[in-house]
């Protein structure tokens, strides 16, 4: 039994398996200008991917905008401590009924989105002792704690934000730099105020 889960908690990112991880993608154009937002999806046990893509569609095993490049696995100790002794059910339990929710909700970029979805998971499976998580909080402990799948993912990320940073600054100028960083505060702050002032703007 003891081999079996293990077997099952393996990651293995050629056949998209990452059991109970959060996962995250680059979003093309959106990640281009802003490298760290990007699509995040939410794994059940055995691995396959959940994400909202779309209005009243919650897609499985099939990441939207590509493949994994960061992750944050949570590990067999800590589901235990938050879920009891029916790990499996309990986890994946939760992750339907986000589903369900999901499958009758409304997809907006700035309203209900990717990050809703899966700070609903959390909060549903209390992770990390807590239930207060939020498109913020989400966003920002993958970017401190995510890991990167591989090299590779590293440079299919960064770079087309290194391009359009240099051939924005040798044409743009100044000019450019500066609406590319105010474009990069109004996203920014939309989802602070929104999060934090306007708490009923994000839905979770």
């Amino acid at each position: 039994m003891e081999a079996e889960r293990s077997q099952l908690s393996q990651i293995d990112p050629r056949r998209a398996r990452f059991p109970c991880c959060i996962v995250w993608t680059p979003i093309p154009f959106i990640t281009w200008l802003v490298p760290f937002i990007g699509h995040i999806g939410i794994c059940r046990e055995d691995g396959v991917i959940l994400d909202f893509a779309g209005p009243n569609f919650v897609s499985v095993d099939n990441f939207a905008f590509g493949a994994v490049a960061r992750y944050i696995q949570v590990n067999g100790d800590e589901r235990y401590k938050l879920l009891g002794t029916q790990v499996e059910a309990a986890w994946d339990d939760a992750l339907k009924k986000s589903v369900q929710e999901f499958q009758n909700r409304s997809y907006s970029l700035f309203t209900c989105n990717c990050h809703s979805f899966v700070a609903n998971n959390l909060n549903r499976l209390f992770y990390s002792g807590h239930d207060k998580w939020n498109v913020v909080s989400l966003a920002a402990v993958m970017f401190l704690r995510g890991r990167w799948v591989s090299t590779v993912s590293v440079v299919k990320t960064f770079a087309p934000f290194a391009v359009v940073l240099t051939v924005g600054a040798l044409l743009g100028g100044m000019t450019f730099l500066v609406g590319l960083l105010a474009f990069t505060a109004a996203m920014t702050g939309w989802f602070l105020v929104g999060t934090y002032c306007i708490k009923s703007l994000i839905e979770l």
